[in-house]
């Protein structure tokens, strides 16, 4: 397995897909050796501000944490750290949207736990879009998304439900759906009571949740309430006084309102109603 890199940046850069390529090495790819950094720095491109959110150091340290509480579990890394990473790393979406943020935090910053946490027991072999892959894909990227659309106001407690399922994560990051926050809610909920479990069964569940979009306008049974953009940008503004996050307790996300119960219990019910007839290869279809 490869180790931390000998050079690691002191703040998170810009690395372009063309930039990123030459360090994809097959010794990468395969876990054996990956690079000592300096010529990796050279080129990428600096943040525009000195923001304090750019710091590498508090990253860097919650990535290791993550290594050494789930080395013998590491899927389950998933659910603790994305709630974490969001916490630590408070980003607009617009901020979140930009694969080179992404790009250099893998290479640079945490290439080896790319590897411990994605190297195929199949194939001995990273697949290089956990380093500058999709949104949905990205090693980092992925966590950081699952709990912008999973989190509950605040709250980071649904995210690690969701985080728990890869399945889930997977599917429901793939879709524009998800960005309703009570369909989200629901999701969480709809797992929680054991009705879809396997990645079957999950897969089959949004297909049908997605057709039914077609027809039903899940806002307007299940409302939302309006976002508060001033709470998302003060909770980016305390970036820089912001104590670390805690290792042991869920920190504290955007002080903005939860989704209506109401309209999560609606959705749930619904769900669950579109389960029982959806076509799941593999089981009868429930009358």
């Amino acid at each position: 397995m490869i180790e931390k890199p000998y050079h690691l940046p002191v703040r998170l850069g810009l690395l372009s897909a063309a930039a990123a390529e030459p360090f994809l090495t097959e010794d990468l790819l395969q876990g054996v050796q990956g690079h000592a950094g300096v010529d990796l720095d050279k080129v990428v491109d600096a943040q525009a501000d000195d923001d304090p959110r750019w710091e590498v150091e508090p990253l860097r340290d919650l990535v290791e944490d993550a290594m050494h509480a789930f080395h013998d579990n590491r899927t389950q890394a998933d659910a603790w750290l994305a709630p974490r990473l969001h916490a630590a790393l408070r980003l607009n979406r617009r901020e979140a949207a930009d694969r080179r943020l992404w790009s250099h935090f893998a290479l640079a910053v945490a290439p080896d736990y790319v590897a411990w946490r994605h190297l195929s027991q199949t194939t001995s072999r990273i697949t290089p879009e956990r380093f500058r892959g999709s949104l949905d894909r990205q090693c980092f990227s992925r966590l950081w998304w699952a709990a912008e659309m999973f989190r509950n106001g605040g709250d980071y407690t649904p995210v690690v439900a969701a985080c728990g399922n890869q399945d889930l994560i997977h599917s429901a990051l793939r879709r524009e759906l998800i960005d309703h926050r009570p369909t989200a809610q629901a999701l969480v909920q709809v797992m929680e009571r054991g009705v879809a479990a396997t990645g079957r069964e999950i897969e089959g569940l949004m297909t049908a949740i997605n057709a039914a979009a077609a027809t039903v306008v899940y806002d307007a049974f299940a409302p939302d309430l309006p976002r508060d953009p001033d709470a998302l940008a003060a909770w980016i503004a305390e970036a820089g006084n912001a104590a670390s996050v805690p290792r042991h307790t869920l920190p504290d996300g955007p002080d903005e309102e939860p989704v209506p119960r109401a309209s999560v219990e609606v959705l749930t019910d619904y769900f669950v109603d579109l389960f029982e007839t959806a076509p799941i290869r593999g089981r009868e279809p429930r009358g």
